[in-house]
């Protein structure tokens, strides 16, 4: 049994359930643990529960420690506080010997097991490096690896790493460099030295897949998601990250400002915004019906027409246009 962790609320909702059908559909044996950061998330979780997910609401995690910061943070700043306080929540609180975070917005293509089965069993701890593509390498400001998928043995040294990483996001975690920090994933860098033999750099590429780093790839379709590198190396998509997409009413669809060609839209986004758009309806044939609270689900975004077209004539000087309509993706 693999356990996992995740937190989000009523805007990552969709994206969320999404996470949990990927997970489903790789047929590997899991249980995930979800923090649900409002009430009306919790709610709907609640009612629609299966015996993949346990939910964990803010009341039945929060410390004072989290509570007192809380007040001085934005909402993105306390998601990344509580990163660390919520593997180490469901690895005391429901006895795991182990547990890895995963972000909302990931999206599973093939079994994880690939991943885990690569680590070093002297090892504790498991990251990802971002492996940015060139142009758009951020390692000075956001960091060399990504909070996005991280693994922490139940063991003296993983929960070790966990608790000093814990500690450091309750003394400071905002969404701005200072000082060699960036929000909770900067501390992340001098791990490899200040914990020496504990930690495990994911090697496998399927991994970490990202629009940070996708234009590295060749994709191709066949049983499943085959990556190829510059040298014609091959291995199969384990996971993507769906980063910084936005959606504004009447399904206008911001898939953000990294470069991607129609192939990578067709192959990976295409088939995601479609599931994410399958569960919008569901909440919302739900509402109908009176089953939820999620009366103003905040997927769709409301903005002035001329926002869009500003943001869609910067996007085509840096020759990344990432816009499309529900209908334009379904075409491709």
């Amino acid at each position: 049994m693999y356990y996992f962790c995740t937190l989000f609320n009523q805007n990552y909702l969709t994206r969320g359930l999404a996470l949990i059908n990927s997970l489903e559909l790789t047929n590997i044996k899991f249980h995930l643990y979800i923090f649900a950061f409002d009430d009306e998330t919790a709610e709907y979780l609640i009612n629609n529960k299966n015996n993949s997910f346990t939910v964990i609401k803010l009341n039945e995690f929060e410390t004072d420690q989290l509570k007192k910061v809380k007040k001085n943070r934005t909402l993105q700043e306390y998601c990344w506080t509580c990163t660390p306080a919520i593997i180490n929540h469901s690895i005391k609180n429901f006895n795991l010997n182990h547990c890895t975070y995963i972000d909302a917005d990931l999206y599973f293509f093939n079994s994880p097991k690939v991943l885990f089965d690569e680590m070093n069993k002297e090892c504790s701890v498991l990251i990802t490096k971002h492996n940015y593509t060139k142009e758009y390498d951020q390692s000075h400001t956001s960091g060399k690896f990504c909070v996005q998928f991280m693994y922490f043995k139940n063991d003296k040294n993983g929960m070790l790493i966990l608790n000093d990483w814990m500690s450091s996001c309750i003394k400071w975690c905002y969404n701005r460099v200072e000082n060699n920090k960036f929000g909770d994933q900067k501390y992340l860098d001098d791990w490899e030295k200040k914990f020496k033999n504990s930690i495990h750099i994911l090697n496998n590429r399927g991994g970490g897949v990202a629009p940070w780093n996708i234009q590295q790839y060749k994709l191709s379709v066949n049983d499943c998601i085959l990556l190829f590198n510059e040298k014609k190396e091959k291995t199969n998509l384990i996971f993507y990250h769906f980063h910084n997409i936005s959606f504004y009413e009447n399904w206008i669809i911001d898939l953000g400002f990294y470069k991607l060609d129609k192939a990578i839209v067709k192959i990976l986004y295409k088939s995601y915004i479609k599931k994410i758009k399958h569960y919008h309806e569901s909440i919302i044939n739900a509402n109908r019906q009176n089953t939820n609270n999620l009366h103003n689900v905040k997927l769709l975004t409301k903005t002035k027409k001329s926002n869009i077209f500003f943001k869609k004539l910067k996007r085509f000087r840096n020759k990344s246009y990432n816009f499309y309509s529900y209908k334009e993706l379904k075409k491709l």
